[in-house]
């Protein structure tokens, strides 16, 4: 749950020449930056199958035997390739589990889809097949019976022509497990060892004719933590074929799912999204239905708890569990129709699904051509290919494109959509340079208050002339997933519009923008994604990290402390740049975050450089729980802060005592340093906080580098 106002602040951060000390960030400062020359061309491939009037593969044909034109306009075919695989496809011989050796290749690792190059024709008279395995919408029976269907397929079906990849969605990302290959062996390893999971996330969300009564009270709607997980299978699909769009020649991709059903408005634009996708890359996608020819008991199988609505006495359950079934086929049919394939659905062989795969590709030609329209306005691109000298003939091709369009022509569906896909792919998007410090502070004895502070080089944003005054737009998304369970537990949405007055606009360049928030976490393992996108030019910066909130209520040996924050700097509230936060409780922020007290914030330092003239903070909380709380007076804890360079101690402060709180079961203290560091050579030092309770014979300890730079 989210609970702190997002708060915009902006202030000045010294640069140094000396290599600072990151708690996180996408870049080093003071790396040598390379320089890369982007060149864009408009270059369309285009499959094309000719048949004549007997459906018979027309063969020798050449650029200049075809006529070609998009939107009406004649385009020059710069390069034709004939793709003959019928003529040199020959069957394998048949593989036995006692001549495998799927030892040499046991353990997945991700790669990539290799581009072909004019050097090497890697896949020149090759079919190439792509073997994608939806885990999240496989269950584990479903999952084992497709990885057989494609171990019997590689064994027993596989031709001399034939090149096979492997592709896996799993956990929020496509792995390209295997790049196309010819080795059955590696293939068959690589099958080997998707060891079948636990199928979570699997259950297809029906409505109240069809649910099970669990006996459970009503709870919150779901949706509100599926703002960034809807359609994630079609986000993911539509990621996989820009990844096999690197290859010019036609790929098949085979889709193992155990069904997929749709929910709304925004699953259609996905959809529509996904198959434009594939089509762009000369992607034909072939959907499987991994659960082979179902018989359905009318009110669900065992698996399923009985319903207790009206719906099991009037035929409503029975029909909505028919309508459930029937509309997860319905999205693999339409998917695989869209890009030119086939749904292969009701049939316990799923191998030959594959096999139909492999036999609808055997001749056609490869066209390519450079786009006289170079507008990037994201419009349809209608294609027409014909043979020239009037010759008859059938030729089977797409119809169109749907050219790329600039940033400032996006609809706010696509701007989302952006987000989106940047917040599911498994690379990072680094055109803007993120920092991220992640602390945390104990509530009660099961909730603990994590404030996330997120930095960004003013630098790196552009600014626009509006109404007179300069602004920057930018779109903040995070999402923190539990890693135990893989399921989201948080997220964040934000849009900002900061308004900055002539003199602090023209400073931006040599002051970043911080971004901070708040979340309200158990203990555990987390991950947090964080995108932060500027809206003027469309650019995105990605960072992505674990951490863990630890469970303080089980530490016996050393005294408890929460995130120690280090800071240079303390803001009034009234003087920070808000957006959202205008509207809300300040009085309640204040209480929630520990980082605000008196009307005043405390800026923790993400990158841990502090230039001269200004002091350093330090603010941290320790805790003492007692079952009740203590009737008599407790004994105080003493803490310092000392700053190390090269083994030596050179800066101390005075010790502070201070009491635990007797109206708190935590008995929660804290404590605030204020460190005058003008007299210390500037470099770099280990700023160590010790934390002493001589009642109890206890130490506390939290010890990180920091850099002091000239101002």
């Amino acid at each position: 749950m989210r609970q702190a106002a997002a708060v915009l602040l902006i202030f000045i951060m010294a640069a140094g020449r000396s290599r600072p000390q990151q708690v996180g960030q996408n870049t080093v400062p003071g790396e040598t930056q390379s320089f890369t020359l982007t060149v864009e061309s408009n270059l369309v491939v285009e499959a094309v199958e000719v048949k004549d009037k007997q459906g018979n593969f027309i063969h020798g044909l050449t650029a200049k035997d075809f006529a070609l034109t998009e939107d009406g306009a004649p385009q020059t075919i710069r390069y034709c390739e004939h793709e003959d695989l019928a003529a040199t496809a020959q069957p394998l011989p048949a593989e036995t589990t006692a001549n495998e050796d799927v030892t040499l290749y046991n353990r997945l690792a991700r790669t990539a889809i290799a581009p072909e190059s004019m050097e090497n024709e890697r896949y020149k008279n090759r079919r190439l097949m792509a073997l994608y395995f939806d885990m999240t919408a496989l269950p584990p029976a479903d999952e084992m019976r497709a990885l057989s269907a494609a171990q019997k397929f590689i064994r027993t079906q596989m031709t001399t022509v034939d090149m096979v990849a492997i592709l896996r969605y799993q956990g929020g990302s496509v792995d390209i497990l295997q790049d196309f290959t010819a080795d059955r062996n590696r293939l068959l390893s690589i099958l080997e060892t998707m060891v079948v999971g636990e199928g979570q996330g699997t259950a297809a969300t029906v409505d109240d004719a069809s649910s099970a009564d669990t006996g459970a009270a009503f709870g919150q709607d779901d949706s509100e933590f599926n703002v960034f997980n809807t359609d994630r299978q079609l986000s993911a699909l539509q990621t996989a074929a820009r990844m096999l769009g690197q290859v010019n020649e036609k790929k098949e991709l085979i889709y193992f799912a155990s069904g997929l059903r749709l929910q709304g408005i925004d699953n259609q634009a996905q959809m529509h999204a996904t198959a434009d996708a594939a089509i762009k890359a000369g992607v034909t996608i072939w959907t499987i239905d991994a659960r082979g020819l179902v018989a359905q008991a009318p009110l669900g199988d065992a698996t399923q708890g009985s319903p207790g609505n009206q719906g099991i006495y009037t035929g409503g359950a029975a029909q909505a569990v028919t309508s459930n079934f029937q509309q997860s086929q319905d999205t693999l049919y339409a998917l695989a129709s869209d890009t030119g394939g086939k749904a292969f659905l009701d049939n316990n062989d799923l191998t030959r699904g594959i096999v139909d795969v492999q036999q609808a590709i055997s001749d056609y030609y490869i066209l390519a051509y450079y786009t006289t329209n170079t507008d990037r306005d994201g419009k349809f691109r209608r294609i027409r290919v014909s043979l020239a000298q009037n010759q008859e003939a059938k030729l089977d091709y797409r119809q169109g494109y749907f050219a790329d369009k600039e940033f400032s022509k996006f609809t706010d569906i696509d701007r989302e959509r952006q987000l989106e896909d940047a917040l599911m792919l498994d690379n990072p998007i680094t055109d803007l340079t993120i920092a991220m410090e992640i602390d945390y502070f104990q509530l009660n004895r099961a909730e603990y208050f994590v404030p996330i502070v997120v930095k960004i080089p003013g630098r790196e944003l552009a600014l626009a002339k509006r109404g007179g005054a300069e602004h920057t737009l930018i779109d903040f998304v995070g999402e923190i997933k539990d890693l135990a369970g893989g399921t989201t537990v948080s997220n964040v949405r934000d849009n900002v519009n900061i308004k900055l007055s002539d003199a602090t606009a023209a400073e931006l360049a040599k002051r970043p923008i911080e971004y901070d928030t708040g979340f309200t976490l158990l203990p555990g393992n987390y991950m947090i994604k964080f995108l932060a996108r500027d809206d003027e030019t469309g650019r995105i910066g990605t960072f992505q990290t674990t951490f863990v909130i630890p469970n303080l209520n089980k530490e016996e040996k050393r005294i408890p402390l929460s995130a120690v924050v280090l800071s240079g700097q303390r803001v009034d509230l009234k003087e920070a740049i808000y957006d959202a936060a205008k509207a809300r409780d300040r009085a309640k922020d204040e209480a929630v975050n520990p980082l605000v007290q008196d009307g005043k914030k405390l800026i923790p330092s993400v990158t841990r450089v502090f230039s001269s003239g200004r002091r350093i903070y330090v603010y941290f909380q320790a805790y003492k729980q007692t079952q009740n709380p203590a009737p008599s007076p407790q004994q105080p804890l003493f803490a310092f802060v000392s700053l190390y360079q090269g083994g030596k101690k050179l800066y101390e402060t005075a010790p502070k005592s201070i009491m635990p709180s007797a109206s708190s079961r935590l008995g929660t203290m804290t404590l605030s340093f204020d460190l005058g560091v003008d007299d210390l050579p500037r470099g770099q030092y280990d700023c160590q906080v010790t934390v002493l309770d001589p009642s109890a014979q206890k130490a506390g300890f939290w010890r990180a580098p920091i850099l002091l730079v000239s101002q």
